[in-house]
């Protein structure tokens, strides 16, 4: 399941429908990611997100799609919240399940990591001094070439 959207999401009511859907797997590993409140630069009062609808889940789908060819999974859930969303606020949920810990705990990072590189959506941050873009950090795209550089991990 890939869903954008601006409503908030229940992590409880996600990983319970991973594990119901898991289907014998022996593992469910999730990622809850929140809006910080500061950056590099001082404070941030919130984030607003923008997307362009389509484009955006047909990335994520890609994405997963990659997850696959790189580990044996069962089922993957990813949300991505858009608009306007304050500090601590939940933004984005990435779920899998597999039979083994391993390939889920791996898989899960991989989205993640992709998605903040890959994935079709840019942020403003509320500062002291308005809003201001957000441009990938260095880390990130660190974490993304690490996975170029390797194969199936399992």
């Amino acid at each position: 399941m890939i869903s954008v959207q601006r409503d908030d999401f229940d992590h409880c009511e996600q990983y319970l429908a991973l594990k119901n859907e898991a289907d014998g797997d022996g593992a469910v590993v999730t990622f809850t990611g929140l809006v910080r409140d500061f950056n590099v630069q001082g404070a941030v009062s919130g984030i607003h997100i923008e997307h362009y609808p389509g484009m955006t889940e047909k990335s994520l789908m890609r994405i997963c799609s990659e997850a696959r060819k790189r580990w044996q999974l069962g089922q993957i859930r990813v949300i991505h919240r858009v608009g306007r969303i304050g500090p601590q606020e939940q933004i984005v949920f990435v779920g899998v399940t597999s039979k083994h810990r391993k390939n889920a705990f791996e898989a899960c990072e991989f989205i993640i990591d992709y998605l903040k590189t890959s994935a079709p959506l840019w942020k403003q941050e509320g500062t002291s001094e308005g809003m201001k873009w957000v441009a990938s950090r260095i880390s990130d795209q660190e974490a993304m070439e690490r996975w170029l550089n390797t194969t199936n991990l399992s």
